[in-house]
């Protein structure tokens, strides 16, 4: 009978460890903080395979944290499909949405600033360790809302096997404007086997025309992003030569031209320059067939290129154990290990000085030294076109672009209706 009552016991002290244990596993089930994030994908190429192997080394180092990354198209899609579903009540927790989407997200108090979050001197430090130049588009008002990530400035690469069949130099791109012109009338063929340099007018013309402005010493807008000089003589005169490259000088179609389809075009020949995102560069590294360079973008009264691509946000509606793990993942995302192998595997910028320090980083530059046009352009480099009602602001622009490309209207018109739209729509901010 004791005996009985012993196995009786232990059988049910075993049977009260395992409900502990099956209790305690479910516990730590539960208390896992789970993150959705929204990411862009803008150049194409392997880049969700590269997020998902940063996500998934993240997961490893936090096993407490689940992420889950959701494509969702281009900056444009990405920022609506986020936004609707703040409203739906399955909100993400974080996103990379576009550095220029910043006054648009604070105007609906979608997002929180970052200092808000930081706490410690660590990572207080970790804030002001950006690049400058790249942290104008997600500060304003004296606090940090947008952390940078996937960012880039426009860069020039150019054909070298086909500049040496024209007679030019291929060790030295065009550094001005009447440099571009006369290099692309050597580099356009009679038949249309092959023009001399294409600038993208769809997707983001706004972008490629704030480089002709920048160059031009005229930038597009004020810093508190309540004004924009889109009828400012030398925004005029900028307009007019990307017309003219293609009216009057013939070195690229005439109209506008495919952003999609660009990086294609070049890397089959079709064009001998392109003006592109510096994300594209790991792409063409790895597929061009012919030698080819990569420069800083070419100086009228300047140089100049706006910075571009996406920054981090974290979103107002999370709990306060949803903004520790979502600042974890953006700090893991942007050390400047993890930069320098975005960087190396993209073509997209390292974010910080700390990242070209890296000795893996140091010896991709070393080896490969169009990785470093980009960030050298910095010194160069003004912030990307951002205004309040952002949206609706650069859609005018880039119609009034287009329009003029295509001949529907004069320059000047285009611009001067535009600056009248942006006014109206600015108005009330100022």
């Amino acid at each position: 009978m004791n005996m009985m009552i012993r196995k009786t016991l232990k059988g049910a002290a075993a049977a009260a460890c395992m409900t502990a244990m099956t209790f305690g596993m479910t516990a730590m089930a539960q208390a896992k903080t789970e993150l959705t994030m929204y990411y862009p994908v803008a150049v194409g190429g392997p880049l969700t395979k590269i997020v998902d192997g940063m996500i998934a080394d993240f997961e490893k180092a936090n096993p407490d944290i689940d992420v889950n990354a959701i494509y969702a198209g281009n900056y444009n899609d990405a920022r609506i499909k986020a936004l609707a579903a703040l409203k739906s009540g399955k909100p993400a927790q974080l996103s990379v949405m576009f550095s220029i989407d910043l006054y648009e997200l604070i105007e609906q108090d979608a997002i929180i600033p970052f200092d808000e979050v930081v706490k410690t001197d660590e990572e207080k430090a970790w804030l002001k360790s950006f690049y400058p130049t790249l942290m104008q588009n997600g500060v304003t008002g004296g606090k940090t809302w947008g952390i940078p990530f996937q960012r880039s400035t426009i860069v020039m690469y150019y054909n070298k096997d086909a500049f040496k069949a024209a007679g030019l130099d291929p060790e030295k791109a065009p550094a001005s404007w009447d440099e571009l012109v006369a290099s692309g009338k050597k580099l356009t063929k009679a038949d249309g086997s092959q023009w001399g340099m294409m600038i993208p007018s769809t997707g983001y013309p706004y972008w490629m025309f704030g480089a002709l402005t920048m160059q031009n010493d005229q930038v597009l807008m004020n810093g508190a992003g309540t004004r924009t000089n889109f009828d400012a003589p030398a925004t005029v005169e900028a307009l007019q030569f990307w017309k003219d490259l293609g009216s009057k000088h013939k070195v690229m179609p005439e109209g506008t031209i495919e952003w999609g389809t660009l990086r294609k075009n070049f890397l089959e020949g079709k064009t001998a320059i392109m003006w592109h995102s510096t994300g594209n560069l790991t792409t063409v590294k790895k597929k061009a067939k012919f030698d080819f360079g990569v420069a800083m973008l070419p100086a009228n009264k300047r140089r100049g290129t706006p910075t571009g691509g996406g920054n981090f946000y974290i979103f107002k509606k999370t709990t306060a154990e949803e903004r520790t793990a979502a600042m974890k993942l953006i700090k893991f995302m942007t050390s400047p290990s993890r930069s320098a192998e975005w960087s190396m595997k993209t073509g997209y910028m390292g974010i910080s000085q700390a990242a070209y320090d890296t000795d893996k980083l140091k010896e991709y530059v070393k080896g490969f030294p169009y990785a470093a046009v980009a960030r050298d352009q910095l010194n160069f480099a003004t912030a990307e076109l951002a205004t309040y009602q952002t949206g609706r602001v650069r859609k005018a622009l880039d119609d009034a672009i287009q329009a003029a490309l295509t001949g529907a209207k004069t320059p000047e018109a285009a611009l001067k209706e535009t600056q009248a739209t942006a006014d109206r729509l600015l108005k009330s901010y100022r």
